[in-house]
């Protein structure tokens, strides 16, 4: 039984009864935690924090699924398509370190302060101009991201069912509202568990399906050698394709040196370090754990699953490049009518073109739902994230102050709802980039690169002044604003191309020159500006807390297995593996 015509009048895959059960029935279940999550709201803590009292293996799942929306498996596909193994850098470069990090040092800091925001912390550190700042930034950044995963969801819908965008914008961003007003935080987080399973189970198959039709590794290797061969001028050499290091096909660098720089500057340290560190997306899952213990473990819980994420999102891109024609013509320079957009076949469409190729029906619903998951996962992590800060950072402390807690908690639906309105314009803006991972990268430079330079600072810098908190986050923003403009196609028709570089390797230099204007000009204002009160600054900066307030004394007598340092140590000695093994 196919699709009626009426919903499906130009779809890219037909789907069947089964199918739409399926997603019907997930959807169901979705509703029905937000409902149940409802009843457990009672106040703010509760909505935005979920009450301080999930065990950190809920919240480390969450801490993932959160970021494994639909641009994380669309845009790596995307990358695996275009480029190969040298996109496994946004996992083992330019995540898990980092998420170790913050378990490590940084957590600590956010729960023991018991802030509920990133931009709160900012200002304890560094008063209100900082906080200001970085508090707008901050809900421009996920207005702009959460409309990425809607225009994605819009677009996945379109290819699938063949609904106007329009309408799958509309109704997608309804069901990711109506959970997250019921049940706030709660709800987010555990649906967020729900679909890191949900995701796994849909695309774990595409792969295995995929890789046997391609041959196992060894044809999938000799077809992507085959392509490189027949179309040495737009196809990266295989040997950069299927060897991570020194990655210049992602980068763009014609140095290997300049490239390996690149990527563990640029994106391995700046980017990533300000945006898993930083980011109160991710953050917020932590902050909802149970104990400080609970609360380092969650990015390290995290890490060991994020570290094979790559195997079910840029494996399938490089298996489409080979298997399915449309987009191994793209990848030799032609151009391919149809697609997601309807504009014509591009990178982008890798995954969805990979399930028409390989999966039955069942399992093609499987994988609709585990897409949709990762859309609603994002969204909702950025719309949750959304709300609190402007009910706590923007609202309470600017505009009304000292209201009961029920005000605020209205205000955050309120939040809520104009969020995710505001995301369907949001998501019309990124329909006017042809790589959605560029625009992704060049967002972090510009909002996660300059807060990270200062947070890293003013947290290992006493001195650091309330001035430059504020100033260097400015003029950090500024600059990475001004290499995109130079670059070649960063912001698309209004680059000049004066750098003559482009794509992500752009977006690798903005964040660099972020973090260096950032960090330079903050040394320099706070020598000729007056400091803060050593005594003020106990739990805020390193050198001034004390060891006990950064641990949990309980932890000590949990196995080895349960302690924070030693599942760091595990996962590092992991991700290293996997960096020379590919």
């Amino acid at each position: 039984m196919s699709v009626p015509t009426v919903l499906a009048s130009d779809t890219l895959i037909s789907a069947h009864a089964v199918d739409y059960l399926i997603i019907a029935l997930y959807f169901g279940v979705v509703i029905g935690i937000g409902v149940m999550a409802k009843r457990q709201v009672s106040d703010s803590l509760d909505f935005f924090l979920s009450g301080r009292s999930l065990p950190a293996w809920v919240t480390g799942l969450a801490f993932i699924s959160a970021n494994l929306g639909a641009v994380e498996i669309m845009g790596m596909s995307a990358n695996g398509a275009q480029y190969g193994l040298p996109s496994v850098h946004y996992f083992w470069v330019g995540a898990i370190p980092a998420m170790l990090f913050l378990g490590v040092v940084m957590m600590p800091f956010y729960y023991g302060s018991k802030v509920r925001s990133v931009p709160e912390f900012m200002r304890r550190r560094f008063g209100t101009g900082a906080h200001l700042v970085n508090s707008i930034s901050f809900a421009v950044a996920q207005l702009l991201i959460a409309g990425i995963n809607l225009f994605l969801l819009g677009s996945i819908v379109h290819a699938l069912l063949g609904w106007p965008l329009w309408v799958a914008l509309i109704v997608a961003a309804v069901i990711v509202l109506s959970y997250i007003t019921l049940g706030g935080l709660s709800a987010a987080i555990y649906n967020e568990v729900l679909q890191f399973f949900v995701i796994v189970g849909g695309l774990l198959p595409l792969t295995l399906i995929g890789l046997h039709r391609v041959g196992g590794w060894d044809g999938l290797t000799s077809g992507i050698k085959d392509a490189a061969g027949a179309n040495p001028d737009v196809v990266a050499p295989a040997s950069q394709q299927l060897n991570s290091w020194p990655g210049q096909a992602l980068t763009g660098f014609d140095s290997s040196f300049l490239s390996v720089i690149g990527i563990v500057f640029g994106l391995g340290f700046v980017l990533s370090f300000g945006y898993w560190t930083t980011n109160f997306v991710e953050v917020q899952r932590a902050m909802a754990s149970n104990s400080i213990s609970s609360a380092r473990k969650t990015p390290i819980i995290g890490a060991f699953p994020k570290m094979f994420i790559p195997f079910i999102t840029i494996l399938p891109g490089m298996i489409a490049a080979v298997l399915v024609g449309e987009i191994a013509d793209v990848k030799a320079g032609e151009k391919v009518a149809g697609g997601a957009s309807g504009e014509g076949v591009a990178f982008n469409d890798a995954l969805l073109y990979l399930m028409r190729e390989v999966l039955p029906n069942g399992l093609l619903g499987l994988a609709i739902t585990g897409l949709l998951a990762a859309f609603m996962a994002g969204m909702a992590a950025n719309i949750s994230a959304f709300n609190t800060v402007v009910s706590y950072d923007l609202v309470q402390q600017y505009v009304v102050k000292d209201r009961d807690d029920d005000y605020y908690l209205r205000i955050g639906r309120i939040a809520t709802v104009a969020a995710t309105a505001i995301a369907i314009f949001t998501a019309t803006l990124a329909s006017n980039f042809s790589n959605i991972m560029n625009y992704l990268q060049t967002l972090f430079g510009f909002f996660n690169a300059p807060l990270f330079a200062t947070f890293i600072l003013g947290m290992f810098w006493k001195r650091m002044s309330a001035t430059a908190g504020w100033v260097g986050l400015v003029a950090g923003t500024a600059s990475a604003v001004a290499v995109a403009f130079l670059s070649e196609d960063a912001f698309g028709s209004w680059s000049t191309g004066v750098i003559p570089i482009g794509g992500q390797g752009a977006a690798f230099v903005a964040a660099g020159a972020a973090f260096v204007v950032d960090i330079v000009l903050s040394v320099v204002v706070s020598l000729v500006t007056k400091p803060r009160d050593p005594a003020e600054l106990r739990g805020l900066v390193y050198s001034e807390t004390p060891r006990e307030d950064l641990v949990d004394a309980d932890e000590a007598s949990y196995p080895w297995y349960r302690r924070t340092l030693p599942l760091a140590g595990i996962a590092l000695v992991m991700v290293i593996i996997l960096n020379v093994i590919f």
